[in-house]
């Protein structure tokens, strides 16, 4: 049986969309002989045709998605978006750099590895950009002080 107009009579009465109507299947009898709305009214009242409840967006997968990322995941190289500097500014990377530097360079001069002196000048030398890294400051106290 046909109760296009039955439902969507139930839709405009109800303020919902057509989907959101449901039909007793029992009682479908019932509702074909239902034609006008105040017929659908009534069977509205005495529960034949119920409104659906409104189907939510689940949150499940986005919450997933969120503990993963707070574990350090899905941060790979296909992610990321923008320049590297947008990420990790070229100041803050100078930053880190200089202050291991400095740290292993003090290091060195209270180990009595380096003088006073030669503390200075590569002291100096660092902060002019001349070190890539830490191990590039060791391998050239190594190799060049001595």
């Amino acid at each position: 049986m046909d109760l296009k107009n039955q439902r969507r009579m139930a839709a405009d009465i109800m303020d919902v969309g057509k989907d959101r109507v449901w039909i007793d299947p029992d009682n479908q009898e019932k509702v074909d002989e239902a034609i006008t709305r105040n017929d659908i009214r009534n069977l509205i009242e005495g529960g034949t045709i119920q409104k659906k409840d409104v189907k939510g967006t689940s949150k499940g997968r986005a919450r997933k998605k969120k503990k993963q990322k707070q574990k350090g995941r899905r941060k790979g190289q296909g992610r990321r978006q923008g320049k590297k500097t947008a990420r990790k500014s070229s100041k803050d990377k100078w930053m880190e750099n200089i202050r291991a530097i400095r740290s292993e360079l003090k290091e060195m001069r209270d180990e009595e590895e380096i003088t006073q002196e030669q503390y200075r000048n590569l002291y100096d030398r660092a902060k002019g950009g001349f070190f890539r890294d830490t191990k590039h400051l060791k391998n050239y106290v190594e190799n060049k002080m001595e």
